[in-house]
């Protein structure tokens, strides 16, 4: 099948049919840029979906990242961002590999078309000129036949006349003659002109037309092979991604399955523990007690000490009430019901959390004196941490300057060795400043974990030979702190505006209780200045009687007399149980 011999007459349709296959070819290539565009917006509005969400840095969002469900939130917003990527791939390799080869194509294409039709034209040219010379010459023959027969009938006519001269006729015959020697010639012109066309007629249908027609169907079945392989090629660039694609949904599959509800339930623990023990019972109130005041005070006095008595150990010993709260000596007032107060009590919340913060407009102390004990273990070790690794880095830093040093120390053309000893001075004092500051901070982390319940008497042993051996650092860095209660136990002074209502209507009943004994002595480690309510101050190496063992708050009840009593740190005193303990404690 040939478009030269089976379409040799549709030159016109065969133009206008190549041209429509380059119109297909832009359409796809339109269509294929199109493609592309939208590739790129939907990898852009990923790209922006992700970066939406992304965690904010330095924010509470953030630490919100640590529990697994968000960390596997996170890792799909990451492989979305990957996701997106592929997308945008999708859009370079069909722009470089499709659009732009195609657009190359198509110029090409136009150029060999436009020469093939060129080519087509100027041999129906030529064909048509040699068909007008035909005509031309075939007109001419016609015509000069015609003029010799004229001049033949006219010879005729004057031979045959008698009345005409003899010159006239030989004048007729010569003329006749002349016509009929100018019809030969244009007779074997035309023979001549005949023969050429019928050869270039020939030539044109049989040889120049096919060739042209055949290079033309050559060229239309290229077009037609090339969008073929374009669009191979556009299913295979899609395919190309589809493995890494399959990994992105797979690490979200992964992340998913990394969600540890357990671990995510550990970590509130560690974000909310407060470090309090649970309050204990709630003491009986006995409202028979006027009924009885008509016998005597003096059968009062002892119906209420025996009450007492019991009440103090019939059972469970006498929770201890929150450190620092003054009695109230003033008269009695009418009371609320109990569990009125003590609903009152379990929901309201903490006005205000630190003294010092207070003083200080709101700031956050510098030893987290304003968290609880367990929150506050917790940001005192990651600030230690944190101290270590700065104090690793600048030793880092400060070994490469001191190796810099040595080699232009070796080889003095490559720098002066003078020139890093400001640096390397700067450099030591950094280290120096970050180990005083890492210092304090574990001073005070070695405190809080000497009160925190949790911890073996065995840490708090280690931990107080710690701070004896560091014992003018802790003194000089907790005494501002110890010199007001926030310092040390912040978090229950924070309550002591909350509960001072609900506190003063339990002291009415002790108002008139006997001293509590003392269940053995300590003695004074450091000097301690109670200057705040509830506080006593201690010289180091004192000996005082103690009335109450530390609850796990980290301050110790002690007596020097009679009318002197009140708390001290825990840390500041050893302490030694009578013979009905089980020995000798020390707390530092």
């Amino acid at each position: 099948m040939s478009w030269g011999i089976e379409l040799w007459d549709q030159f016109d349709n065969l133009e206008k049919h190549t041209q429509w296959g380059i119109d297909i070819l832009e359409k796809y290539i339109k269509f294929v840029k199109e493609r592309t565009e939208i590739e790129l917006s939907y990898a852009k509005q990923l790209r922006n979906l992700s970066k939406k969400y992304q965690p904010k840095k330095n924010s509470k969002e953030e630490e919100e990242y640590r529990y697994t469900a968000c960390k596997a939130f996170l890792s799909t917003l990451n492989e979305m961002n990957d996701y997106a990527g592929q997308h945008e791939v999708i859009s370079e390799n069909m722009t470089s590999q499709i659009i732009v080869e195609l657009a190359r194509y198509v110029q090409e294409l136009k150029q060999e078309r436009k020469s093939h039709f060129h080519d087509g034209r100027k041999a129906q040219q030529h064909i048509e000129t040699c068909w007008k010379q035909l005509e031309s010459s075939k007109r001419r023959f016609e015509r000069d036949c015609k003029e010799a027969d004229r001049a033949q009938q006219y010879f005729e006519k004057m031979d045959a006349d008698i009345n005409v001269t003899k010159a006239d006729v030989e004048k007729a015959r010569q003329q006749a003659q002349t016509r009929h020697q100018m019809a030969e010639e244009s007779k074997a012109d035309y023979s001549s002109v005949l023969q050429k066309f019928n050869h270039e007629q020939h030539e044109y249908y049989h040889t120049h037309i096919p060739n042209i027609f055949q290079k033309i169907q050559e060229m239309e079945e290229r077009r037609i092979v090339r969008i073929g392989e374009s669009v191979k090629t556009y299913a295979e660039l899609d395919r190309q991604v589809i493995p890494i694609i399959g990994k992105c949904l797979d690490g979200i599959v992964k992340a998913a399955e990394s969600i540890d509800p357990k671990n995510d339930s550990q970590l509130v623990v560690e974000a909310y523990k407060s470090g309090f023990e649970p309050p204990g019972d709630i003491e009986f109130e006995d409202y028979t007690q006027p009924m009885k005041r008509t016998v005597s005070d003096n059968s009062l006095s002892n119906s209420r000490g025996e009450g007492k008595s019991e009440l103090k150990f019939g059972g469970k010993s006498k929770g201890k009430l929150w450190p620092f709260i003054k009695k109230n000596k003033s008269p009695k007032q009418q009371k609320e019901p109990l569990s009125h107060r003590f609903n009152e009590f379990m929901t309201s919340k903490p006005k205000i959390h630190c003294f010092r913060s207070l003083k200080r407009g709101g700031a956050t102390p510098e030893d987290f004196s304003n968290l609880p004990p367990e929150q506050r273990r917790k940001k005192l070790q990651q600030k230690v941490d944190e101290l270590n690794k700065e104090i690793q880095k600048e030793m880092d830093q400060r070994d490469a300057i001191t190796k810099m040093k040595d080699v232009y120390l070796k080889n003095p053309q490559m720098g002066d060795p003078s020139s890093l000893d400001h640096k390397l001075a700067e450099v030591s004092q950094n280290i120096e400043k970050l180990r005083l500051e890492a210092q304090k901070f574990e001073a005070w982390l070695a405190e809080v974990e000497g009160r925190l319940p949790a911890r073996s008497d065995q840490a708090r042993r280690q931990s107080g030979m710690y701070e004896t051996q560091n014992a003018p650092s802790v003194n000089n860095c907790a005494q501002d702190r110890e010199s007001s209660p926030d310092g040390s136990y912040t978090e229950e002074q924070s309550q002591e505006s909350e509960v001072k209502v609900l506190a003063t209507d339990f002291d009415d009943e002790f108002d008139d209780e006997e001293p509590l004994p003392a269940i053995g002595t300590c003695k004074a480690l450091y000097t301690f200045e109670g200057q705040n309510e509830g506080t006593i101050s201690v010289v180091e190496g004192e000996t005082l009687y103690v009335i109450e063992e530390d609850k796990g708050d980290g301050w110790t009840r002690i007596r020097r007399n009679e009318d002197e009593e009140g708390y001290v740190p825990t840390s500041y005193v050893e302490v030694y149980l009578d013979k009905n303990a089980k020995g000798a404690k020390t707390y530092i």
